[in-house]
């Protein structure tokens, strides 16, 4: 544990115990729409394909927020997060974007990172930690690519100014 001196946040988030059937917590209204997914979805089903469906887009986003929470470089965004909602709403938002016949049940990307301080840095290492989860599913490159494409314009909306 002496390894944990003086870095001591990041190693209580990556040591400690997280539920895996945690209960989301509830939220302000909002008006649900998949126009809160942040983009229109790529047409046809190839990409949604590519990334090996529904269960494959599952273990994507576990590797992306599993990776995200223990990165001592973004650690500190998730701290009481609701991260079971987190890992549903990121499911349903690469679902749907994909092509796949999901609908996205989440909060504009505006609304749902106001306040949270993200910088151009952190933004930059999620997409690391995605491609990265991507690469472990053997997701072709030109695939991880398209999927990219579409979330990248949410930087606007994402990040602090």
């Amino acid at each position: 544990m002496k390894l944990c001196a003086g870095i001591s946040i990041v190693c209580a988030l990556v040591f400690a115990p997280i539920p895996a059937f945690a209960e989301e917590q509830p939220v302000a209204p909002y008006e649900m729409s998949n126009t809160n997914a942040g983009a229109a979805p790529i047409k046809g089903s190839a990409v949604f394909d590519a990334l090996n469906g529904q269960a494959g887009i599952g273990r994507i986003v576990d590797r992306l927020v599993d990776r995200s929470v223990a990165d001592p470089r973004i650690a500190e965004i998730f701290i009481n997060r609701d991260l079971t909602r987190l890992r549903r709403t990121l499911r349903e938002q690469i679902c749907y974007l994909a092509g796949g016949p999901c609908t996205y049940t989440g909060r504009t990307m505006a609304d749902a990172h106001a306040d949270m301080g993200v910088q151009t840095r952190d933004f930059n290492v999620l997409v690391e930690h995605l491609r990265e989860a991507m690469d472990a599913e053997r997701v072709p490159f030109a695939t991880q690519n398209k999927l990219l494409a579409k979330l990248a314009p949410m930087h606007r909306d994402v990040v602090a100014r």
